[in-house]
C-alpha cells in the first residue's frame, strides 16, 4: 500500500494530466474559425506561411477519445491505492486486478495446463526419460533457469562447483541420489587443519595429496605425511584416498579437483578448509516442484550417461 503522500501525488499527477489535456483542447478550440479560409496567421518563416484554419475534426475527436479512454482505463485497472473494476482468479478466488495478481493468475493457468504433461514425465523412470528428447529439452530449460548460474550453461562447472558432465560424483550419480541432492540440497564441509598440522605438516600433506593423483611431488615429504593422513584424513577420504560418497568427500586419486590441484590451492584447502553448499530446490521450483525435479534429474543424469 502506498503512503498518503504518494497516494495524493499519484492522484494529482494522473488526474491533473488528463483534465489538463481536456482544458487545453477546449481553450485551443475557443474562437477558432468554423470553416477553412485563405487567410494566414501572419507568421512567415523562410517563405512558409500557416493558414488560419480550424483544427481537423478527426484530430480533435482523437484527442477527446484518448481522454475518455484514460478515464475508462483508470476505472478498469485502478491507480494508486484505488482498486479498479477488473478482477482475476488467483487460488480459485476472484481478486482485484493488479500486475502481481495478473502474473499469479497466468502462472497458475500455465501450471494447470502443463500438469498432465508433468504427470506423464513423473510416471516415467529417469533411466527411460533420458531417451525422450522433449523431456530432456524441458529439463535443460529448467537447468538453465535454476542451475546454470553455478554449474554453467554447459554444466561443466567452475572452481567450487562440480562438473556434471563427467562420471566423478561427490555424493553418487544414481538417479535417486541426484534427485535427493536437487530436492534437499547438500552441505559440504572440509575442516581447517592448518592449526593441527602446523606449517611443516601442511607442506608435507600437500605433497602427499598430490602424490595420490600422480602429480609431481616431493617423495620424501609425501612419505612423511602418510601416517598423518591415516590419522586425520582417512575418516572421510578413506585409507586409499578414494573418497566417501556418503559424506561427499572427494576422490583424491583422480585428476579432478573441485577447488584446484596446484600446491597453493591444496595448501589453502588444508589450512582454511572449504564450505560448499548446494541449495535445496524443493521450494525454489515452486508449483509442480516434484515433477520439475524429476525432469532436472533426468537431464543431469543424461549428461554423463549418453
Amino acid at each position: 500500500m502506498l503512503g498518503t503522500f504518494w497516494q495524493v501525488w499519484i492522484t494529482l499527477i494522473t488526474l491533473g494530466s488528463i483534465i489538463g489535456c481536456a482544458v487545453l483542447i477546449m481553450y485551443s478550440s475557443r474562437g477558432m474559425r468554423k470553416e477553412e479560409t485563405d487567410q494566414t496567421t501572419g507568421h512567415d518563416y523562410d517563405g512558409i506561411q500557416e493558414y488560419d484554419n480550424p483544427l481537423p475534426r478527426w484530430w480533435v475527436f482523437m484527442f477527446w477519445g484518448t481522454i475518455v479512454f484514460g478515464f475508462i482505463y483508470l476505472g478498469a485497472y485502478g491507480f494508486g491505492n484505488f482498486n479498479g473494476l477488473f478482477t482475476v482468479t488467483v487460488d480459485g478466488e476472484e481478486v482485484t486486478w493488479t500486475s502481481t495478481n495478473q502474473w499469479k493468475a497466468e502462472v497458475q493457468a500455465f501450471d494447470q495446463e502443463i500438469a498432465p504433461l508433468y504427470a506423464k514425465y513423473s510416471a516415467t523412470p529417469v533411466a527411460d526419460l533420458i531417451h525422450d528428447e522433449e523431456a530432456l529439452q524441458s529439463g535443460q530449460r529448467l537447468f538453465k533457469s535454476n542451475c546454470s548460474v553455478c554449474h554453467g550453461s554447459n554444466a561443466k562447472g567452475a572452481q567450487g562447483f562440480p562438473n556434471l558432465t563427467d562420471n566423478d560424483w561427490l555424493y553418487g550419480g544414481a538417479p535417486d541420489t541426484i534427485k535427493q541432492t536437487i530436492t534437499h540440497g547438500r552441505q559440504g564441509a572440509m575442516p581447517a587443519w592448518g592449526a593441527v598440522m602446523g606449517e611443516e605438516g601442511t607442506a608435507n600433506m600437500v605433497q602427499y595429496v598430490r602424490s595420490l593423483s600422480g602429480l609431481k611431488h616431493d617423495a620424501a615429504a609425501a612419505e612423511a605425511a602418510a601416517p598423518q593422513f591415516q590419522q586425520i584424513c582417512m575418516a572421510c577420504h578413506g585409507p586409499d584416498g578414494k573418497g566417501n560418497q556418503a559424506v561427499g568427500a572427494p576422490n583424491l586419486t583422480d585428476d579432478i579437483w573441485l577447488y584446484g590441484g596446484s600446491s597453493k590451492q591444496i595448501e589453502f584447502t588444508l589450512k582454511n578448509g572449504r564450505n560448499g553448499k548446494m541449495p535445496a530446490h524443493a521450494e525454489i521450483l515452486g508449483t509442480n516442484a516434484d515433477a520439475k525435479i524429476h525432469l532436472l534429474t533426468a537431464y543431469v543424469y543424461s549428461l554423463s550417461n549418453k
